[in-house]
């Protein structure tokens, strides 16, 4: 199978996730197929919490973060690698915005970190499980 298109979810927050993001590079550069690097931020503009933010608040965030998210590609793949690569940031529930993400590039494959589970999820995080459960295209889960 030839990969064309690696759709990578990271948090820019969590340091573990710069292995996520390593093994994406790796995968894509295998098939020399095109890298997504996608972070998702929560979406304040339609619930009640949004009334205690400024009106600005959630596309300051969003800016921030694409750029917290360029300068985490820069520092992890180099400068020249993160000209290639296509910066995403996307606001709402995480699943559903890698999911969608990948499905708007025709990604061929989602690279995504499963943190330490709990009890409760056994095998993966809650997030990493359902873009496994529901993607239509292969998933390849980096254990953090």
């Amino acid at each position: 199978m030839t990969v064309k298109s690696i759709l990578c979810a990271i948090d820019v927050s969590h340091q573990d996730d710069m292995q996520v993001l390593e093994t994406a590079d790796k995968l894509a550069r295998l098939d020399e197929a095109q890298l997504d690097v996608i972070t998702v931020v929560p979406n304040f503009g339609v619930t009640l919490v949004s009334s205690y933010f400024d009106e600005n608040f959630q596309g300051e965030m969003v800016s921030k973060t694409r750029q917290a998210l360029t300068d985490t590609v820069g520092r992890v793949l180099g400068p020249e690698r993160n000209k290639d690569v296509r910066h995403l940031v996307a606001a709402g529930s995480i699943y559903e915005e890698i999911l969608e993400a990948a499905r708007q590039a025709g990604s061929d494959l989602i690279v995504i970190g499963a943190h330490k589970p709990d009890l409760k999820e056994f095998l993966l995080g809650p997030n990493a499980a359902r873009v496994v459960r529901h993607s239509n295209c292969s998933v390849y889960v980096v254990r953090g």
